[in-house]
Order: C-alpha cells, then structure tokens, then sequence
C-alpha cells in the first residue's frame, strides 16, 4: 500500500489509513515465544475476519473485508463521525435517534450470536445518518446470556464515561430497540454484572 498513514497504535495492532482502505497490522509481542506469537496473531486476525464477514451477512453495517494475510487485514474505511467525539454536540433528538439505531445494530448482533467485545462510542461511526460498528479485535462468538450482558456493560460504561450529561436517557433510548426473544434476560444479568464491577471497586 503506497503513502499508508498510521491513524491508531493500540497495543494490538498499528492501524493504517490509505485513502479508503485500512489496514490493520496486529504487532509482535516481545515477550511471547515467537512461533506461540505468530499463531495468536493470525488465529486473531482470521478470527476478526470471519466475524466481519458473518456481521455483513447477516445485513449489520460493518466494514468490509478486502483482504486477510496471516498478521494483516484490510477493509473497508468508514468515514464518519466517531460518536465518542460528537455524540455530546448532536440536538437531543439525534442523539436518541442515533442511540435507537445502535440497538437495532447490537441487537442483530446479539440475535447472532456475535459477541463485539469492546462496544462503546470510539467504536462507532455515524456515516450519513447511519450507525457503523467497527473494531472487532475483541470479537468471538457466543450463545452466553452473561457474554451479551457484558457487550451492554461497556456500552454503559462508555455513555456515563463521555456522555455523563444524559446518559441515563441515551441507554434507555438504546434499550427501547434492543429488542428480541432474549433481551429481557440479557438486561436482567447487565443488573448482575454491574452489581459484581461495583464490590470490585
């Protein structure tokens, strides 16, 4: 790739932005044997590859996948607002607007047994009036209640984090759409989970 810019270091990963392809670069740990290194580098990769693909097939907006190379993924550049940036600057209305939308998103997720893993506001992009979710390093699969529990944990983290003005309003405009066979079970065990990160404080 001619000219990559590097736009995120993460300790996973370089992230590299050519015109409207990115190219994610997961890096060696010193610290692990080399040939153990390599292999979680590419089942990661492969592993975030595959879920990208399975999210497209199932209509959720992600990026798409261009290409896998064992330490390498490239896809699609989403170029929009990054909530986490803008969320805060949005009319009230749009924020709820947008809030509505991420539950449509996470709950075909969840209905799929796709687990993000690291869900809050930097890993959303709103991109002509249309929810992205992106950055699936974290992602796996899953049919557990408790995992889908903790994909909503971080979403409420990241609201009462950066958007702590209204985020008791934005979270309830979330769950007016998470909505499916398993969602009340889901936001029963999120009372669980964030009884358990309150004794651990």
């Amino acid at each position: 790739m001619p000219n990559p810019k590097l736009i995120q270091q993460g300790a996973e990963a370089k992230i590299f932005l050519n015109k409207n392809i990115i190219n994610k670069n997961r890096v060696p740990k010193s610290y692990r044997h080399p040939q153990l290194d390599k292999q979680i580098r590419t089942r990661r990769t492969r592993s975030e590859s595959k879920i990208l693909i399975k999210a497209l097939s199932f209509n959720i907006n992600v990026p798409k996948v261009l290409n896998t190379d064992k330490f390498d993924i490239e896809i699609e550049h989403i170029e929009g607002d990054r909530l986490s940036e803008t969320l805060n600057s949005y009319p009230e209305k749009k924020q709820f607007k947008v809030m509505h939308q991420l539950g449509e998103q996470v709950t075909l997720l969840h209905k799929n047994n796709i687990i993000h893993g690291d869900i809050t506001t930097s890993n959303t992009i709103l991109k002509n009036d249309t929810v992205y979710l992106i950055d699936f390093g974290l992602g796996f699969i899953s049919t557990k209640i408790e995992d889908k529990a903790v994909d909503l944990h971080l979403i409420k983290q990241a609201l009462e984090a950066k958007h702590f003005q209204n985020h008791e309003d934005l979270f309830k405009n979330f769950t007016k759409t998470y909505k499916w066979k398993d969602s009340d079970k889901i936001l029963e065990q999120l009372k669980v989970v964030e009884k358990r990160g309150r004794y651990k404080h």
